[in-house]
């Protein structure tokens, strides 16, 4: 299960039939200033790629995959609107967002399991991922919201 790793992503896949890794450790640490929940989106992002192709390519499932590929990367790029984010209240819309879609990423994820296309530790490594990103996320949108009033 190499797309579990939060650190080094084995040589699962090919590219162009030469074997590839990533070191997620090097590109957190490019990514500065340090930001805890663009560095957790983000992986959470590239875990959710990887997820999408096994299941497309070894449990030949194609439907969920796809909306659990929307909305699982879709906090991370709302992370990064919103940090750019032209007001306050442009803040909040773009984490409701992300806020929205990681709530739909861990239910594509209960289904998933549900209906047996991941296992428990499969699910359940993911799925802690995506409750921490949510409870970060939740916790940032009353902070801002109360400094707004």
């Amino acid at each position: 299960m190499d797309w579990l790793s939060g650190s080094w992503i084995e040589e699962r896949f090919k590219n162009n039939g030469e074997p590839f890794t990533i070191n997620l450790n090097v590109m957190r640490n490019q990514m500065k200033p340090k930001d805890p929940l663009r560095d957790k989106s983000f992986s959470f992002a590239v875990r959710i790629v990887k997820l999408y192709k096994i299941l497309t390519q070894e449990r030949k499932e194609f439907i969920i995959s796809k909306q659990l590929m929307r909305s699982g990367t879709n906090p991370g790029a709302m992370v990064r609107e919103a940090r750019n984010a032209g007001s306050g209240k442009d803040f909040i819309h773009k984490f409701g967002i992300a806020q929205k879609e990681t709530g739909e990423s861990m239910y594509w994820l209960k289904l998933l399991k549900a209906t047996n296309y991941i296992n428990q530790e499969e699910f359940d490594s993911i799925y802690n991922d995506a409750e921490e990103i949510l409870k970060i996320l939740t916790s940032s949108l009353k902070t801002k919201k109360k400094n707004l009033n």
